[in-house]
């Protein structure tokens, strides 16, 4: 029970497929409530559904686009819950059109969204949330994957977005670690959700790891949330600004 009596914000559940709603099992079964939030009423649907496997969980409705949201999220899980021990940020979004082509022909509206979405919605959220966790020994970990570091065919914006999302991790963990909050990243291996249907080619991306990576295999959700469930306990109290790669052990492999 890593997390008994700990609270925790997931953000990032879409479906029972969603990394995030492995990870929201992961930290409930070691014995922490969790607070959920979803960004539209449709896909609130889907989390009240699963919700109700959860013991005592507070949902709330955020657009992480907009910092008034934000705001009274923060608010609401300040007056019901009283603090945060720990925030989990699964959010990506760019265009569809956007990861189809070439890079180059990447508009200028679908940059900001893929930017804003995908990596300054950690920085918002992160500066919303520390009232809440500060000097609480927290812990926020967020969502990556290896296209911020090399080209991954029709991964385009997405793969600068989560470069500038790493980034962000690293001057984070640096603002935060004052108020004893760490700050880290899970670059997951290709795992079949919700977002990972918007990428053309996904199923040519599994067989390629299946063959490349040293584990000879993919990952599952389930893998990244026992990651996630060490980064946001105890246990890995002295890691700070770190990426953890979870992916079979494909990123280490050349050509």
């Amino acid at each position: 029970m890593l997390l008994e009596g700990k609270t925790g914000l997931v953000m990032g559940v879409a479906n029972k497929r969603s990394i995030a709603w492995g990870i929201t099992n992961a930290v409930s079964k070691a014995g922490a409530r969790v607070v959920l939030t979803y960004q539209s009423e449709r896909l609130g649907e889907n989390v009240t559904e699963l919700a109700t496997s959860l013991k005592d969980p507070l949902l709330l409705q955020c657009d992480v686009a907009n910092d008034d949201q934000i705001a009274s999220t923060m608010g609401r899980i300040r007056e019901q819950v009283g603090h945060l021990d720990f925030l989990v940020h699964a959010l990506a979004f760019a265009p569809r059109e956007a990861l189809d082509g070439m890079y180059a022909d990447t508009k200028r509206d679908d940059f900001k969204t893929a930017l804003d979405v995908s990596a300054y919605s950690l920085v918002a959220v992160s500066r919303a949330a520390l009232p809440l966790m500060k000097d609480r020994q927290g812990s926020i970990v967020t969502l990556t994957y290896l296209g911020s570091e090399r080209v991954v065919q029709n991964y385009n914006v997405m793969g600068v977005a989560k470069a500038a999302l790493e980034t962000s991790v690293m001057y984070l963990a640096s603002d935060l670690g004052a108020q004893n909050i760490r700050v880290n990243a899970i670059s997951a291996g290709p795992v079949k959700t919700l977002a990972a249907a918007g990428i053309s080619g996904f199923s040519g991306i599994l067989q390629v790891y299946r063959e490349k990576a040293p584990l000879k295999r993919n990952i599952d959700a389930a893998e990244v949330a026992d990651t996630a469930l060490f980064l946001l306990s105890p246990a890995s109290r002295g890691i700070t600004g770190e990426t953890l790669f979870v992916d079979a052990g494909y990123h280490i492999m050349g050509l």
